[in-house]
C-alpha cells in the first residue's frame, strides 16, 4: 500500500493539486506512519500536504503530541474528524479524557495552536449515517465552524442535487466557510457498495443498474466511473463549488483523466 501511494504521488504531483491528504488510524493503528508519510509527501514531493486527525481511541495528551510532532515537521493543514468506530465496535465510544465531536477536537486545535494552522472539516449532504436529522447536521456543522474550522470537504455524493441543496441551507444558515465537494470516481462495483452502506451515501437507480448490468466488467466499470465523475465535476464547478476534492484511494488513473478533460474544458 505504501508503494501504491508513493507511485499515486509520482503521476499526480504534476497535475499540482492544492494538497494531499492523508488519513489516520484509530487507537494508534497507521497514527506514526500517518505522521511519517504526511511528513514525507511535504518535504519530499513538495506538495502541501494535510493530515486527518480524529478523536478515536486517543485522549488529549495523545492528540497533542501527534499535533506536536506534525507541526514540528512543518504541516500546517490538519482535517479534524470525530472518527468511525474501530472494526468490531459498533458505535463510537468517546476516549477517556478525550473528544465525543469533531467541534471539540477543532477547537482543541484552535486553542493549542491558534491561527498557525489551517483547519478542514467533514459535511455530509445526505446527512450522517448516525443522524438522518438534517437541521441538527447544520448545527453540528455550525459547531465545527465556530470551534475554528477554517473550510469544509464533503462527504461523498453521486446526485449533486445533494451537495447544492445541502451548501443553500448551509448559507442559509449562516456558514459562510468554503464547503467543498468530495467526488469518488467509481472502480469497483462491490466497492463502492461497501462504502455507501458505511457513510450513508446513496447511488441512483439509473447509474446503479448501469453499475450493475457492466459488474462483471472492470474496464467497463472504470470507464462509467470516470464518465460519471466528470459530469458531476463540470456541473459543480459550473455552478460555483470552489474545487473539488478526489477520493483517491491511492489510485491515480481515473482523477488523471478527469482532470486532463476539465482542464480541457478550462474548468481546471
Amino acid at each position: 500500500m505504501e508503494r501504491s501511494l508513493w507511485d499515486t504521488i509520482k503521476r499526480l504531483a504534476p497535475l499540482t493539486p492544492n494538497f494531499v491528504s492523508v488519513t489516520y488510524g484509530a487507537g494508534g493503528s497507521t497514527r506514526e506512519r500517518t505522521v511519517e508519510i504526511v511528513s514525507r509527501i511535504q518535504r519530499e514531493a513538495g506538495i502541501c500536504a494535510m493530515a486527518h486527525l480524529t478523536c478515536v481511541g486517543a485522549g488529549q495528551q495523545d492528540l497533542g503530541a501527534v499535533l506536536d510532532r506534525l507541526v514540528g515537521e512543518g504541516i500546517e493543514n490538519i482535517m479534524a474528524l470525530r472518527g468511525d468506530p474501530p472494526e468490531g465496535q459498533a458505535t463510537f465510544q468517546r476516549p477517556a479524557d478525550g473528544f465525543a465531536y469533531a467541534s471539540d477536537l477543532i477547537g482543541f486545535i484552535r486553542d493549542r495552536f491558534g491561527d498557525r494552522l489551517s483547519i478542514g472539516g467533514a459535511a455530509y449532504p445526505e446527512l450522517h449515517i448516525e443522524s438522518r436529522d438534517a437541521a441538527r447536521e447544520l448545527e453540528f456543522l455550525r459547531a465545527k465552524v465556530a470551534a475554528g474550522a477554517d473550510f469544509i470537504v464533503t462527504q461523498l455524493f453521486f446526485d449533486n442535487a445533494f451537495y447544492f441543496n445541502f451548501v443553500k441551507r448551509a448559507r442559509a444558515a449562516g456558514i459562510t466557510v468554503p464547503i467543498v465537494p468530495g467526488i469518488m470516481p467509481i472502480r469497483n462495483v462491490a466497492q463502492i457498495e461497501r462504502f455507501t452502506r458505511l457513510c450513508g451515501a446513496t447511488i441512483p437507480p439509473a447509474l446503479f443498474a448501469e453499475l450493475d448490468r457492466r459488474r462483471d466488467d472492470a474496464e467497463a466499470v472504470a470507464q462509467l466511473g470516470v464518465a460519471q465523475a466528470t459530469a458531476q465535476c463540470v456541473e459543480l464547478l459550473h455552478n460555483g463549488a470552489p474545487g473539488i476534492h478526489f477520493y483517491t484511494l491511492n489510485q491515480s488513473p481515473a482523477t488523471r483523466v478527469i482532470l486532463t478533460a476539465l482542464k480541457t474544458a478550462r474548468l481546471a
